[in-house]
């Protein structure tokens, strides 16, 4: 199975964000949020929501971890220029308002705000008779933060022999459902209630699925500031091959080796039973690294003799190459059995 065969188009998506860049040359942009001059600072914008991850809490009428989800989307593509959050608004739109249901939802979105440091500054509720399915919502979520300029973490210092420190995800976290939904639905051998092979946490698929997505806040502000953090990338939609290049200037690309950190049982099980190709899964999923640092060899060491890498589980997992000198950042990834 692909990504694509599974309804969504990373290519079309990625020629979307290339004509919106047309459309607005000139306006300043981080790699993962939008970056607004205010005085001596940025503040830096983002917005996202949960996708189809919204089906599994239906189909499962679980809700108090997706609105964690919401949050995370956004705060995480912000801290990658060294933002830190500020407030956050959101947007729950509904056929028929369940009030009992929206609260769980918006509890969610206040414990990822508590998780991020942030503000729930405020929201829309919007009530659409006939628009959605009848116990269905969808979910939308804006996040602002600020950096000082001279703090701004851009990627431009990055130089090949890097090397690329890994925060470890919770699991799936927000992308890739369509086609991990997919794969459970065409099987005939589990469903989303079956224990899920291998979990050490004992869990369905179904509950392995809707874990909430990781919030690397934490992780991000105690490295800024005490570590010298030369680039930072947020794995989402598109895995390594399209998020990591977004953080590193022309000329540059990155080496992963994926031997370097261990898998989470639910990569495993979508892969044996849709069959996936090595390079799907790293273009569709995190793979178990949901945000990337790039710092010197001795800044590595350092962390992980600091103790950063057993606080925030952290792990080395590639390193910066030199491509071409005009070409454009590109990743490749050495692939294991893992």
């Amino acid at each position: 199975m692909t990504y694509k065969s599974a309804g969504v188009d990373i290519d079309a998506g990625a020629e979307l964000v290339r004509r919106i860049q047309k459309l607005t040359k000139g306006d300043v942009s981080g790699g993962f949020g939008g970056l607004y001059p205010f005085g001596d600072s940025y503040l830096v914008a983002g917005t996202d929501g949960v996708g189809t991850k919204l089906k599994l809490a239906f189909l499962l009428d679980k809700h108090d971890t997706i609105g964690v989800d919401l949050v995370a989307m956004s705060v995480n593509d912000i801290i990658t220029v060294g933002a830190l959050p500020m407030f956050f608004l959101d947007y729950f739109a509904t056929s028929k308002l369940d009030v009992d249901m929206a609260e769980s939802v918006i509890a969610g979105i206040v414990d990822g705000c508590r998780q991020s440091s942030c503000t729930l500054l405020g929201g829309e509720t919007a009530e659409m008779p006939g628009f959605y399915a009848e116990g269905e919502y969808d979910l939308s979520g804006f996040a602002v933060g600020s950096v000082k300029q001279d703090a701004l973490v851009d990627g431009k210092r990055a130089v090949a022999g890097d090397v690329v420190v890994g925060l470890r995800s919770s699991g799936v976290h927000s992308n890739g459902y369509s086609l991990a939904r997919r794969v459970v639905e065409s099987s005939d051998r589990f469903d989303y209630g079956d224990a899920l092979p291998g979990d050490d946490q004992g869990r369905s698929v179904g509950e392995a699925l809707l874990c909430p997505t990781r919030i690397y806040v934490p992780a991000a502000r105690a490295a800024l500031g005490k570590y010298d953090i030369k680039a930072m990338a947020h794995i989402t939609g598109g895995g390594f091959y399209e998020n990591f290049p977004r953080c590193l200037p022309d000329g540059l690309g990155a080496r992963f080796d994926a031997s370097l950190w261990s898998k989470p049982a639910i990569f495993s099980f979508l892969q044996d039973n849709g069959r996936i190709a090595d390079a799907e899964m790293f273009r569709t999923f995190n793979m178990g690294v949901g945000y990337m640092m790039v710092v010197d060899g001795a800044v590595a060491r350092q962390m992980e003799s600091d103790g950063y890498f057993g606080e925030h589980d952290a792990v080395v997992v590639g390193e910066i190459v030199a491509t071409d000198a005009k070409g454009e950042a590109r990743v490749e990834v050495e692939f294991s059995t893992q």
